[in-house]
């Protein structure tokens, strides 16, 4: 009997392997072939959380009641330090039992999102360029992608009137908007006035802003800004922030959403019925962080560990000829290839097999990165010296 074919759902049509997935397999065999590459490409903390926090997390884990199914709206504790949190750093006053969501990372929340607010053919808007997964998400759910630019001329912001445009004449189902500052991939930084304008965009045409805010403690020692300082926001925006970039814990996946208490509601009618909440002493550890992590461990962390090795990755754009703006924030440092390249990849490859350094095709963000580069801070200052004297190395490359 002849046996028939298995096919995919037809969705998996609309996407890719996401490319850290893939790149990493081919890095992974150069390793096994004695290479040793450098990797300067993902944004995942090589510190550990504080110490404190590593103690919480194993007292906790060691209670006998601990281990069983938790809330998805997560514990009191954990949504009460994250109240607190959006108070002390944001001035941003938010009631614990309503207006606050835990993540198991933004990557569901992007998910769940979608899934509570676009119907399948609705249109999102995406910044190009951006984080992918606002892009792969919204297509396997069935939405419609559109693109809105951001560009070095503008200083990485959005165009205005473009979107004004686009909502006008192109996107008459559009229902949100993804947008985050400090900005991914290219570290421009956030500015009031551009929450200001996407809250009367999204007030004006009944689309939801969602605002992604994991870097800004990075490098950051003045003023941390949210959209939800902004009057009104809380109404029509939504706001993920993160504690896997501010807090060493990428591979604890503990993250928040923050918006008003209906939409909240709506969402959990999603996420009740996809997950359980996560690991209680993880909750209560990441709580404890939120809340006693003082400024002095911050600075630390976030700041003065990042300092020197944004230096050494300055170092690195010059030897290879790229343009960059030395005001970026953020764990990456996004810079523009030279004109003799024809592309991106030209450089990024040669960098990989001649000098086994792996660092970011701008691509990979959308066309409005196809002439640029990003590095990666997360790593040791001795391996991102050494990266450095190897691409110092490389032939004909040198300036």
């Amino acid at each position: 009997m002849e046996k028939k074919a298995f096919k995919p759902a037809e969705r998996l049509n609309h996407v890719q392997e996401y490319y850290f997935s893939r790149k990493l397999k081919e890095v992974a065999q150069l390793n096994a072939q004695g290479k040793d590459i450098i990797s300067l490409a993902i944004g995942s903390p090589d510190m550990p959380p504080s110490e404190r926090t590593i103690a919480t997390l194993c007292t906790e884990a060691r209670k006998a009641d601990g281990h069983g199914y938790q809330p998805t709206v997560g514990t009191p504790e954990l949504r009460q330090a994250m109240a607190a949190f959006y108070n002390r750093w944001y001035g941003v006053t938010l009631d614990a039992a309503s207006e606050i969501q835990p993540l198991i990372g933004s990557k569901e929340g992007i998910l769940h999102v979608t899934l509570t607010f676009v119907n399948p053919g609705d249109q999102v808007l995406v910044p190009n360029p951006g984080y992918p997964t606002y892009t792969s998400l919204s297509r396997l759910l069935g939405a419609e992608v559109i693109n809105y630019d951001l560009t070095e001329e503008g200083g990485w912001q959005p165009d205005f009137e473009q979107l004004e445009h686009i909502v006008t004449h192109e996107a008459p189902n559009c229902k949100l908007l993804w947008t985050n500052y400090p900005h991914m991939p290219t570290g421009a930084p956030a500015k009031r006035e551009t929450y200001k304008r996407l809250v009367d965009f999204a007030q004006r045409h009944g689309i939801i802003v969602v605002n992604d805010n994991p870097y800004s403690f990075i490098l950051n020692q003045g003023e941390h800004l949210s959209i939800m300082q902004v009057p009104g926001a809380k109404d029509c925006c939504i706001e993920f922030n993160s504690m896997s970039k501010s807090h060493n814990m990428p591979g604890w996946r503990i993250g928040m959403l923050v918006t008003n208490a209906e939409f909240i509601k709506w969402l959990l009618k999603v996420k009740t019925n996809i997950d359980s909440g996560t690991f209680r002493a993880m909750q209560l550890a990441a709580a404890d962080a939120l809340i006693n992590n003082e400024d002095e461990w911050h600075l630390q962390a976030n700041v003065n560990t990042y300092a020197p090795r944004r230096a050494v990755a300055e170092e690195i754009m010059k030897i290879l000829g790229c343009t960059f703006d030395p005001n970026q924030t953020g764990m990456f440092l996004w810079g523009r290839i030279p004109d003799s390249y024809a592309n991106v990849e030209d450089l990024t490859e040669r960098v990989l097999h001649e000098a086994r350094v792996f660092i970011t095709p701008g691509f990979i963000f959308g066309s409005n990165g196809e002439r640029y580069i990003r590095i990666s801070l997360c790593a040791k200052i001795e391996k991102m010296q050494e990266a450095l004297e190897r691409i110092r190395k490389m032939n004909s490359i040198c300036i």
